[in-house]
């Protein structure tokens, strides 16, 4: 053999040895399923019902919350869970959504507070409540789908701070017209506003002050659609941080005719650019408004429209 061919041989084999010993330098490629499992953790996306649900309803007798609606919310805190709903009835003739409170020592069996409704004074739905250093900030909607600020130290007593004044990303005023479903992240000094303009699709403006909020980009950062499960309707309705990404919990509607929604999922790493998880809907069947909620060991998953129901990450029970 000649001296060139012998060298070159050799170095092959060599070659070839390195790489069998160091098999941590060979490319490993992900499949489709296993990313999709990095990206959505099962823990956030799979979900077992509770047998004893729904845990809390309209009264369905002739009270002011003979039925409830849209979004409510679930904070736990040390003395327990504390949730705010939206009221209404349809047999009289006050068509008024009154805002509700209840508590509870396990998430599963509620008191009504025997002052319900809490607030009086206007439309409140479709609430969201945040807690930051003993003041408890509730962002909704009131009267046509404006979106609103109120604040307590008590859980019960809450003063409306007024329409939240959103600002296009030049400073321009909004255009007139509906902006609900207001969902809120805060990170820092600063404050992250999601919004809905007639369920189209989800804009994000930022404030420092909570006096004005201004678009981070004026376009949507998340849209209904091209997704037939989303496709004629979003709205979020709250932001969870897990392992380093931003997940946002959504509802979302495949009918034109809005007759049924569904609780759907979507993942960051900016709060701006959102990816949906490939398989959404989470919960169907006109379960909706879901919102995460950490009971010290684990997130339980409650669905809030048309009634609560609780949901434990798949193969765990109570």
């Amino acid at each position: 053999m000649n001296t060139l061919k012998y060298y070159a041989l050799s170095a092959l084999g060599v070659l070839l040895l390195g790489c069998a010993k160091s098999p941590s330098t060979s490319p490993r490629f992900v499949s489709v399923e296993e990313s999709t499992s990095l990206k959505f953790p099962p823990e956030l996306v799979q979900f077992t019902p509770y047998e004893g649900n729904p845990v809390f309803a309209g009264t369905g007798t002739d009270t002011w919350d003979q039925r409830i609606r849209e979004r409510g919310f679930i904070l736990k805190e040390e003395d327990g869970y504390h949730l705010w709903y939206t009221g209404y009835t349809k047999t009289g003739t006050d068509q008024t959504k009154y805002l509700g409170y209840a508590t509870s020592a396990d998430g599963l069996a509620w008191t009504r507070h025997p002052a319900n409704p809490i607030h009086t004074g206007q439309w409140v739905e479709d609430v969201f409540v945040l807690k930051e250093q003993g003041t408890y900030y509730m962002f909704a909607e009131s009267q046509d789908d404006i979106a609103h600020l109120f604040t307590s130290t008590d859980r019960l007593h809450w003063t409306d701070r007024g329409a939240l004044d959103i600002r296009l990303k030049n400073g321009k005023p909004l255009e007139a017209g509906p902006y609900g479903t207001p969902t809120v992240w805060k990170q820092g000094k600063t404050w992250y506003l999601y919004y809905e303009r007639n369920d189209a699709a989800i804009w994000l403006a930022t404030s420092k002050d909570l006096k004005v909020w201004t678009n981070v980009q004026d376009e949507p950062v998340l849209a209904a659609g091209p997704e037939a499960v989303d496709k004629h309707g979003v709205a979020m309705n709250q932001i969870v941080q897990y392992q380093g990404l931003y997940y946002a919990y959504y509802h979302a509607t495949a009918y034109a005719d809005w007759r049924e929604w569904s609780t759907n999922v979507a993942v960051s790493k900016d709060l701006i650019h959102w990816e949906k998880y490939p398989r959404n809907p989470i919960m169907g069947n006109n379960t909706s408004s879901g919102i995460l909620v950490p009971d010290g060991t684990r997130y339980r998953l409650y669905t809030m429209h048309p009634e609560v129901n609780v949901y434990w990450p798949a193969g765990k029970t109570n």
